[in-house]
């Protein structure tokens, strides 16, 4: 008999103790998310009346404001300095793009209340230092790859900002760069100068996931994929078929 109610007991405490538990999960869940990446992000941000404004959306208006500072310079010299006509016209986008740029986010950041940086980084006025010690075809070759290195590397936080920021002008300002770069980025490439093959390894050196994808052509031929067509009728025009890149002009008259 004592055992029997030794037993019951036991089963009692035991269901009072999953109860608790079973209240206490919702509310961990939901309400205690420190250490999160969702906490991190709330802790980060601020409110403003085009939506929250968080850390990585501040680190992108810095970034452009740094882009300007360095490459607008940079772009003056090669229109001044370059041997090349290519080179020249190069500059002259990233003269042109910058100024625009640089005058969106100083608007954006003036309305957001961020603060702005008003000199390049250190590495970047290396940079500087660099392109001005230069001559003749090392000194083409120095601008394009500096360059075209840089603008990559800012592409990715574009879209990443342009993907995941909940702040309306951010969000355009993000859209805005990512033409400028666009833009700068192919006629860079047009200059014949980019070493691809330097690019390649230098973001495989600081990549640390495995690559995926298919295996490695074998020589033989795959099968032909399924095209991919609509059902139904469409009403929008196609966009411009894929074909050699070609610069973009966005100077002014």
């Amino acid at each position: 008999m004592l055992l029997r109610r030794i037993n019951g007991t036991a089963l009692i405490i035991a269901a009072l103790v999953a109860t608790v538990l079973a209240l206490a999960f919702p509310v961990w869940k939901y309400a205690d998310r420190s250490g999160t990446g969702e906490a991190n992000l709330a802790a980060s941000s601020v409110s403003t009346q085009w939506g929250p404004l968080s850390a990585t959306d501040r680190d992108f208006l810095v970034k452009v404001r740094l882009a300007g500072l360095w490459e607008l310079p940079a772009g003056q010299q090669a229109m001044e300095r370059a041997p090349t006509q290519a080179i020249k016209d190069a500059g002259d986008h990233l003269v042109v793009g910058h100024s625009d740029l640089d005058q969106r986010a100083r608007d954006v950041a003036a309305k957001l209340g961020v603060e702005l940086p008003n000199q390049p980084t250190e590495q970047q006025q290396g940079w500087l230092r660099e392109l001005s010690a230069a001559q003749g075809e090392e000194y083409e070759r120095k601008f394009a790859n500096i360059l075209r290195d840089s603008h990559g590397k800012v592409f990715g936080l574009i879209a990443k900002v342009r993907h995941t920021t909940r702040n309306t002008l951010i969000r355009q300002l993000a859209s805005d760069a990512n033409q400028t770069v666009l833009d700068h980025i192919t006629m860079l490439e047009a200059t014949g100068m980019v070493d691809f093959d330097t690019i390649a390894n230098d973001a495989a050196g600081r990549s640390t996931a495995s690559p995926s994808g298919p295996p490695a052509p074998n020589g033989n031929l795959p099968p032909a994929p399924t095209p991919v067509v609509p059902q139904g009728q469409v009403t929008s025009e196609p966009s411009t078929r894929p074909g050699p890149p070609t610069a973009i002009n966005t100077s002014r008259p």
